[in-house]
């Protein structure tokens, strides 16, 4: 096995040299900033899988990501990026965090337009949420890259919004991370796309991602929820050893 170079609550990072790394998505689950943890038997073959898809949809989309293939049964290898520590999300509807900050707007209420938020990365702060302005003045990124983070994070959402709807699903919200290539610095999605890492309805109303778990901590409706996802995603394309 390679080098371990990070350890994350639900992924392995490792150094594969040269100008790759090995991602390995975890059989484990957490909640609350590790409040709760469990172990899910099979989850980290889903999530892997999945993300592996999506971000084959995003970059026949022309989406650049940092994903090179879908490693049997619970790897991608990827491209080494330069990580900008902050989380984007892209909200469509009222849900989460966003009700506890704007109390004025009813659950799941569709946004006029979708809503995207900067989160600094941080287990110790909680990943505060930052204004455009701090970042610029905190020298994480330039006026003209956050601009672009934002024309990419949209781009994503409309991917994503599109696929999910094709299928009878609906998209409530997603995070991304993004990180910069370190030859061109272009800026790359980057981590997963998983159910740990977007909140998807059925027409029911019933969650197929991690949402299930903070809510009832049954780790067998959160892996029926993230079989169901990665089944309608399909497998991915890009195989390799």
């Amino acid at each position: 096995m390679p080098k371990l170079i990070y350890e994350g609550k639900s992924k392995k990072v490792y150094d594969l040299g040269g100008e790759e790394l090995l991602l390995e998505f975890k059989d484990e689950v957490t909640a609350f900033d590790g409040k709760y943890k469990d172990i899910v038997p099979n989850k980290g073959r889903l999530s892997a899988m999945l993300s592996a898809k999506l971000f084959e949809i995003l970059e026949e989309a022309g989406i650049r990501t940092h994903y090179i293939c879908f490693v049997e049964n619970r790897f991608l290898k990827v491209r080494k990026c330069n990580a900008i520590p902050l989380e984007v999300i892209v909200r469509n509807y009222a849900y989460g965090s966003f009700l506890k900050r704007m109390p004025l707007v009813n659950l799941l209420k569709k946004f006029s337009k979708p809503i995207i938020e900067f989160h600094y990365k941080s287990d110790e702060l909680h990943d505060p949420l930052l204004l455009e302005e701090d970042i610029v003045e905190a020298g994480l990124l330039t006026d003209e890259e956050v601009k672009k983070i934002k024309e990419i994070a949209l781009k994503v959402n409309d991917v994503l919004s599109d696929f999910w709807a094709k299928n009878g699903l609906k998209l409530i919200d997603f995070k991304i991370e993004v990180g910069k290539d370190p030859k061109t610095n272009e800026l790359l999605v980057i981590d997963d796309l998983s159910g740990d890492s977007m909140r998807v309805l059925t027409p029911e109303g019933k969650h197929l991602d991690k949402e299930t778990y903070r809510r009832t901590r049954d780790v067998n409706l959160l892996i029926e929820g993230y079989r169901r996802l990665a089944e309608i995603a399909g497998s991915p394309t890009r195989i390799c050893k």
